[in-house]
């Protein structure tokens, strides 16, 4: 990060002025001028480290402000038990809440708060013993107020088998049903339910904001999709534990980072009081009406079927089951801390923050108008030809939502949801701080076609929003382009056809794309296909679509590949999901490096990697499919397919993992397999959540093998083994004596 305390400047200028005016002077005249000015700059940048040194000495004291070198000495002043120095986040929270832990030492607060605090996932702790079935007693408290929310279940008692829906919430932190004791070692789905044992539920994945996407439209302006691709995808909750030490509480299931399921979506639940019942009055409901909806005021109905039911009993709910009473009556009485009301919008919902409170908005722009919760219901749309009631229904489960009545024309919908994800790879809407500090020459914004005078050849052309856009021109005579998102913006280009990006007759020319999602439109089969001689190709947190699945329209989402077609000097991929890069009509590539990267081939006869001249250097990465290269120098890599280096008297390949029959460059401290497991990864499938994460069912040599002892693969920098480490050995110190903790990761 650049200084701006101009303390290198007034140096420069302070020791220059101390200089005898005739050196000075001499220096200007001398053969090679400037070289005593270019020494004072030295000694000036030295003194300007030496006064920021002094002047954060104060801050150096506190350990929310002083620098990493620091944090090991306030940590020996509290004697905290200090964890690796990789963790940098949990180092830094368990020093600064050392005392404070201390003086809540074994409470389930405390256990569940080091989750987030030491490992930056969300989670759960649950005691099992209160998972146990058991006979009641007359010291017990009376059941009925303790029954489960979703299920009805009785505290201890037994499962409800005709209650199907519920079944879902079985083996996570919310289940409502019990079990018999297991005294076994703690592994699967075994020994998990035992009197001792305190079970830590994981949520590794994180939940990304998607702000005003452009759906996927099925044509008959009545049926979305939530993701532009097409895909089916579970729409994601956002974690609303506060991070305020004061005001935590346990997380509910609502609030959790993880896949909305219907029947969560759906849980509505409705209290009507008094003030409910005069504003409904003072809006012209009938005093018949309001005498009988007061004889239910106060009480709970658990879904919005059992309010309508029970007010079906009345004389007068002809009138209050009329649209002009009842949605009114279910937006007022909602439970606010019922999932419904917690997941989706209310009439307060702010535009320019739509997910500040809520995991997904549907609405309308100009005017502006939220679709809220009681015009929404949850339902499986998986079959389309489907008769809702409301005016809108959304299926959170696969991503889709569908209207009652087709919209008019020119109307513009907006959407805003939660997407679930491992970390920042790819395109995603995730802060990128690079691009808040640019300069664009060409600004775009609103979707459409990406025509050539928005893709400057010698500029910077930057996207504003998170639209799709399409078609895209090809550019020529390029020098030096840049086309980027804005940072925490996602927008994503369908190409129509073949995108061509070339420098013609311009040599040694740069391009980079930054922050972009391209996939191909329906069954289009397209390619980027650089030309010409480029002395550098950046691709930095770009999802080119692998493809792999079929959209809403079951058509087929097509690979996108990368085809080199020219010279490129230094072609580097980083933080990025790609299909096929490959070699065709006489090009080149002199050095290729991947970073922290998925490259994928959903073809068993197309190979993930082709790339038959120059050097390729490939660090954290994880390669789905087979790899061609001519010399290859791997770190922390994983490759599922064959392998082949043409040159492997140099290179290396080390801490990383492929089959034991490929030909490989010198491996050192590396994982060689016998067979390619597909149960080794949560998912193999890019538009999953899991996608590329590993499972706990790969080796342990591929979940520490790397040479900090975390994961080989894409997912590396995460360090996620090192995180579960320092978890565990903190669960350990604030847990109280003679429980068992067991971790379970839930996605």
């Amino acid at each position: 990060m650049m200084s701006t305390d101009q303390f290198e400047q007034y140096y420069k200028e302070k020791l220059w002025e101390a200089i005898p005016e005739i050196y000075r002077n001499e220096d200007g005249l001398a053969e090679k001028p400037g070289v005593l000015r270019a020494i004072v700059s030295v000694l000036a940048q030295q003194a300007a480290i030496l006064r920021r040194s002094q002047d954060r000495l104060w801050d150096d004291q506190f350990i929310e402000l002083c620098d990493e070198w620091a944090v090991p000495y306030i940590g020996d002043l509290v004697a905290t038990r200090l964890l690796s120095a990789l963790n940098l986040r949990g180092r830094r929270v368990d020093v600064a809440k050392t005392i404070y832990y201390r003086r809540r030492k074994g409470t389930p607060r405390v256990l569940e708060e080091l989750i987030n605090d030491i490992s930056g996932w969300e989670g759960k702790m649950v005691e099992q013993f209160e998972k146990l079935a058991r006979s009641r007693h007359g010291l017990d408290a009376l059941p009925g107020p303790l029954a489960g929310k979703y299920s009805g279940t009785m505290p201890g008692g037994w499962a409800d088998l005709r209650n199907q829906r519920e079944a879902e919430l079985a083996s996570g932190p919310f289940e409502e049903f019990f079990h018999t004791p297991d005294v076994r070692r703690y592994s699967g789905m075994t020994g998990r339910y035992a009197i001792p044992k305190l079970a830590f539920y994981l949520y590794r994945l994180k939940a990304f904001e998607a702000i005003a996407v452009t759906p996927f439209a099925l044509g008959d302006d009545r049926r979305f999709g939530f993701d532009p691709s097409g895909r089916e995808i579970p729409l994601f909750s956002k974690s609303e534990n506060s991070r305020d030490w004061n005001q935590w509480h346990s997380a509910a299931n609502a609030e959790i980072p993880a896949p909305i399921p219907c029947r969560l979506l759906g849980n509505g639940q409705y209290i009507i009081t008094a003030e409910i019942i005069r504003t409904l009055t003072a809006n012209g409901m009938s005093q018949a009406a309001a005498d009988e909806l007061q004889k239910i005021a106060g009480l709970r109905f658990k879904s919005e079927s059992s309010l309508y039911a029970f007010i079906s009993t009345f004389s007068s709910a002809a009138e209050i089951q009329n649209d002009i009473v009842f949605l009114p009556l279910l937006s007022l009485s909602i439970d606010l801390d019922c999932a419904k009301s917690i997941l989706l919008p209310d009439a307060h919902t702010d535009f320019q923050n739509p997910l500040d409170v809520n995991s997904i908005v549907v609405g309308f722009k100009d005017p502006d108008r939220v679709i809220t919760t009681e015009h929404i219901t949850a339902a499986s749309l998986k079959s389309w030809p489907f008769v809702i009631k409301k005016e809108l229904a959304i299926d959170a489960e696969k991503g889709l939502f569908m209207f009652k009545d087709p919209l008019a024309e020119n109307v513009k919908l907006f959407i805003a949801y939660h997407y679930g994800f491992s970390g920042p790879i790819g395109a995603g809407t995730y802060y990128r701080p690079w691009i808040v500090t640019s300069k664009p020459d060409v600004e775009t914004i609103g979707g459409g076609a990406l025509k050539s005078l928005e893709l400057p050849v010698d500029g910077i052309s930057q996207i504003n929003d998170s639209k799709s856009y399409g078609p895209v021109d090809d550019v020529t005579k390029i020098v030096n382009l840049v086309l980027q998102a804005k940072s925490a913006e996602r927008p994503y280009i369908r190409l129509e056809q073949d995108w061509i990006l070339s420098s013609e007759a311009n040599s040694n020319a740069k391009l980079t794309l930054d922050g972009l999602w391209i996939g191909a439109k329906g069954n289009t089969n397209a390619k980027i296909i650089l030309k010409g001689d480029f002395d550098c190709v950046v691709i930095r947190n770009c999802t080119i679509d692998p493809g792999g699945s079929k959209n809403l329209l079951l058509e087929e989402i097509l690979p996108l590949w990368l085809s080199i077609q020219g010279t490129v000097a230094n072609l580097c991929i980083d933080s990025s999901i790609l299909g096929t890069v490959c070699i065709e009509a006489s090009g080149i590539v002199e050095e290729l490096s991947i970073s922290d990267s998925i490259i994928q081939s959903v073809d068993a006869t197309v190979k993930a990697l082709n790339i038959d001249t120059g050097k390729s250097i490939i660090q954290r990465s994880t390669i789905f499919g087979d790899t061609d290269l001519h010399r290859l120098e791997a770190s922390e890599a994983l490759f599922t397919g064959n392998v082949s280096i043409t040159d492997t008297q140099k290179g290396c390949f080390r801490y990383s993992a492929a089959l034991k029959t490929n030909r490989l460059p010198h491996p050192y401290e590396s994982f060689l397999f016998s067979m390619d497991a597909k149960q080794w990864f949560t998912s193999r499938r890019f538009g999953e959540p899991g996608y590329a994460q590993l499972s706990d069912t790969a080796p342990e040599k591929l979940r520490l093998g790397a040479e900090n002892g975390s994961e080989m693969g894409a997912f590396s920098n995460l360090l996620n083994p090192v995180k579960s480490d320092g978890l565990r050995s903190k669960v350990n110190e604030y847990m109280p004596f003679g429980l068992i903790p067991i971790f379970i990761h839930q996605t």
